[in-house]
């Protein structure tokens, strides 16, 4: 039998312990716990690309699923799971940006064929992604390390010379922050970076939807160009060559 102090001491612990919980909650101070594991994050992008394919996501769906997903990736773990460090004692180029790719062999769960491309892309000071478009492409970028200044806009017209473009993000990303791509979506972009070295993890899925006719690959383009109203640019079609040469 329990004395009444007994009784008081254990019933004012249980509140503390229940108040203590409660705090946290709110303020999300148990994410790290329950932050899907590195593995499971995989698992999940996995699912959601195939979906997309199946058509059972329209391409703005999974843009905001993908975003979703993005946001609660343990960034610590994608950065040794990609092994980071390895990839940044390998020097970057002088134009442009490395493309390093990486190995998801160990993640358990995951299918032969993931559905998905994967990369990642790191840059010099100063140095660039440069600006290009994609068509039938959905993609995600997550910021590994270092400081980007990124820039997106929307593909509004295709012309034989050039593209009629809008801008949508202009605005800085630090680690952990994300971006995505559609065909109807923020569909060019272009990253720079502000500090000496810079990484981005980068997936992809290509040929989601087969009523989009337009030749797959990057679309180089100028979007420094002419200004048109209604805050519009036009953007004059560019080689791989030139677009480096300008922007890399």
């Amino acid at each position: 039998m329990q004395s009444r102090r007994e009784f008081h001491s254990r019933l004012l612990g249980s509140a503390v312990t229940f108040g203590l919980v409660e705090f946290l909650h709110t303020r999300n101070l148990f994410a790290d716990a329950v932050k899907p594991t590195i593995d499971k994050w995989f698992l999940e992008l996995t699912e959601l690309s195939k979906d997309l394919k199946g058509r059972k996501l329209t391409d703005l769906e999974f843009q905001t699923r993908m975003e979703d997903l993005y946001k609660r990736v343990d960034l610590k773990a994608l950065c040794a799971l990609v092994k980071l460090d390895e990839v940044e004692k390998r020097p970057l180029p002088d134009s442009g940006a490395a493309n390093v790719g990486f190995d998801l062999s160990k993640v358990a769960g995951l299918p032969a064929n993931l559905g998905f491309g994967k990369q990642i892309f790191g840059c010099k000071k100063g140095k660039s992604i440069v600006p290009h478009g994609h068509a039938n492409m959905c993609t995600g970028f997550i910021v590994l390390k270092g400081k980007w200044h990124g820039k997106h806009y929307d593909r509004v017209e295709t012309h034989k010379d050039h593209y009629v473009i809008k801008p949508t993000i202009d605005r800085e990303f630090e680690p952990g922050e994300l971006s995505t791509i559609s065909d109807h979506k923020d569909n060019i972009h272009w990253f720079k970076s502000l500090t000496d070295a810079a990484y981005i993890f980068n997936v992809h899925v290509i040929g989601y939807d087969p009523t989009i006719k337009d030749a797959g690959g990057r679309l180089y383009l100028d979007p420094d160009g002419e200004k048109l109203s209604g805050g519009l640019v036009k953007a004059p079609k560019m080689s791989s060559t030139d677009c480096h040469k300008k922007y890399g």
